[in-house]
């Protein structure tokens, strides 16, 4: 009888919600992963939504369905290798985006330096690259600055997704730059780097961000090197 109840409160503390595993938080945490970019059919195909595309190859993939409103959000949630993880969308356009992590932040246990993931263009990189931060500034984007904001420090993960043109092909004004369009050369760019992308973020969700660092900034240093 003894050992019987020795076996079952050893069982009941694995199972407690509050374990944390070094560098990972919680494993139990529900993963984040926001999309910035803006609502309205007029910006879908914006350079700015980049974040977005990124969202929906996600919800593809891993065969996520029923996007719905939550909040200033639309959101969509499953379960990825054993994962609790959900998708969100602003609907607050860009310099408000940080509105939408205050539910989470009331999470007991939640934690947006391990559980979240911020997807945002970058007009500092050329199109085709991209790179994945355990932190930094916003770098002026706007999008970043709300998230930034609304945490109280710089401590979360993200990706960024350049958008930069080639060598010798100028945007001219940089916020009509961000807002215009993806051409078809532009968007078969982006989308042949949907599955190194993937691949990245199934990482980050396994094993945190560093590994994915150390693991795909290289790859991607390498593939932009002539």
């Amino acid at each position: 009888m003894l050992r019987a109840l020795a076996r079952f409160f050893s069982r009941r503390q694995n199972e407690s919600p509050g374990r944390v595993i070094v560098g990972l938080g919680n494993p139990d945490s529900m993963k984040v992963i926001v999309g910035l970019g803006n609502p309205g059919k007029e910006y879908e195909r914006t350079r700015h939504n980049v974040g977005w595309w990124v969202l929906d190859h996600l919800a593809d993939v891993w065969r996520l369905e029923g996007w719905r409103r939550d909040g200033d959000a639309r959101v969509v949630s499953g379960n990825v290798n054993g994962l609790p993880v959900r998708l969100v969308k602003p609907q607050t356009y860009m310099n408000l985006s940080g509105a939408v992590l205050k539910p989470y932040l009331r999470r007991p246990g939640w934690s947006p330096q391990h559980d979240l993931l911020v997807i945002v263009d970058e007009v500092a990189l050329p199109l085709g690259s991209f790179r994945f931060r355990a932190r930094g500034s916003s770098a002026g984007h706007n999008g970043l600055k709300s998230i930034e904001g609304a945490l109280g420090h710089q401590d979360y993960a993200r990706l960024r997704i350049g958008i930069a043109p080639p060598a010798g092909r100028r945007h001219g004004d940089l916020a009509d730059y961000v807002l215009s369009e993806f051409g078809k050369a532009d968007t078969k760019v982006v989308q042949e780097l949907m599955p190194v992308l993937v691949e990245g973020i199934e990482l980050w969700l396994k094993e945190g961000i560093e590994p994915v660092m150390n693991r795909f900034n290289k790859k991607a240093k390498t593939e932009e090197s002539p």
